[in-house]
């Protein structure tokens, strides 16, 4: 067994396809230089441990009661679903010390889930030969049937195949993807509304239901439809169904071809086309999917007209969270301070600015680049106003 070794994954912002995932669409997210480090060491009492800094807690399991693990209902969870689907995998688990330090904040809709289970499976893998696939897939399982949250695959694929200076459009059905450059001349900025209601939970497992019930409905006319993904405007609006039902379903449908419209506009560098999109794909989720909250709607209203922003809309499963925004660079510092002053006037709450620059995907760190997290989070802007 080697000594220390370090291992990152990254949190991501998704520019949009939001919901499409979990119902096989198209996505277009980017992976972040926010992430998840675990440091490891060897144990010797054949135990996994493990230590989250955030948390202040500890938690450790006997390696042979891995593959029968059940969930505890706590941020452990992600691990131990991660090494419950190692082990099932036919991966034999060393015995290990985990630190996990992280700067992807928790429930801002960044994926710190995901990129916590991406960097529990390097960690455990301990450089071990796994696809990277497999190991997004891998993770995904561990969300879906041990954590028991039905989640798509996007978080946990770009948490592994994230690029430097590009977004990338996943195919959730087939898992092709591609990078996507994005214009030069626009900067990705996240606003932490820095809340997140109880609902999200519970309302995210209906919404997938109610695609569930829709993909039913439209299948008794269409039979070649299979999922969401399958279906076109006329088919949701042909349809009998539950009026809720045909909303969320249009979202689906309409969000698809958003993203397609999307990656056609950033390849033209047609950043008011590209800021368009972003508004049209808020108010579907607001009016049609209903995940948004007042916080994030008054986010991304004030947003649009601050100079220098091309659009916005929320990001992430919703009810909370952060919104995502296309601002001009020479206007970022003042897009900043004039959203932080208009939310603080409105809730009190000072919100997170995060400037977020599209990133390499999960891997080793070497020990000497670790970063200081008491230095780290240069892309974090906390505006204060005047």
């Amino acid at each position: 067994m080697n000594s220390a070794r370090t291992f990152r994954a990254p949190g991501r912002v998704n520019l949009i396809g939001e919901h499409t995932d979990y119902n096989l669409g198209f996505v277009l997210p980017i992976a972040l230089d926010l992430a998840t480090y675990i440091e490891t060491r060897s144990a010797s009492d054949n135990r996994l441990h493990v230590h989250s800094a955030a948390k202040g807690e500890d938690r450790s399991w006997p390696l042979e009661s891995i593959a029968d693990a059940k969930p505890a209902h706590c941020w452990s969870d992600y691990v131990l679903g991660v090494a419950r689907e190692l082990v099932r995998a036919g991966v034999e688990i060393e015995p290990l010390h985990l630190d996990i330090r992280s700067d992807v904040p928790e429930g801002s809709g960044l994926s710190s889930s995901a990129a916590l289970e991406v960097s529990s499976a390097l960690a455990l893998l301990q450089g071990r030969h796994f696809s990277r696939v497999e190991i997004a897939t891998l993770c995904r399982r561990a969300e879906t049937d041990f954590v028991k949250m039905p989640c798509g695959i996007m978080d946990q694929f770009v948490a592994v195949f994230g690029h430097e200076h590009a977004a990338i459009r996943i195919d959730c059905r087939s898992l092709d993807y591609r990078t996507v450059e994005l214009p030069g001349n626009v900067e990705i900025v996240a606003v932490n509304s820095m809340v997140k209601h109880e609902l999200g939970a519970s309302a995210y497992r209906t919404r997938v239901e109610e695609c569930g019930i829709a993909v039913d409905c439209i299948k008794a006319f269409n039979p070649q439809v299979r999922s969401l993904r399958d279906a076109t405007p006329e088919m949701i609006e042909k349809t009998p169904m539950p009026r809720v039902v045909t909303r969320r379903a249009r979202h689906i449908v309409s969000e698809n071809l958003r993203v397609e419209l999307f990656v056609s506009a950033a390849e033209k560098k047609n950043l008011v086309r590209m800021g368009e999109l972003f508004n049209e794909s808020h108010r579907s989720m607001q009016h049609d999917y209903e995940i948004t909250c007042d916080e994030v709607d008054f986010l991304v209203d004030a947003a649009v007209g601050i100079s220098g922003c091309f659009g916005a809309r929320m990001t992430g499963g919703g009810f909370g969270g952060c919104t995502v925004n296309l601002v001009h660079p020479d206007f970022v510092q003042h897009f900043a301070e004039t959203i932080s002053a208009r939310y603080r006037e409105r809730f009190g709450i000072q919100p997170a600015i995060i400037r977020c620059i599209p990133s390499e995907g999960a891997s080793e760190v070497e020990q000497d680049k670790r970063p200081s997290f008491s230095e780290k989070n240069s892309t974090l802007l906390h505006y204060k106003g005047k």
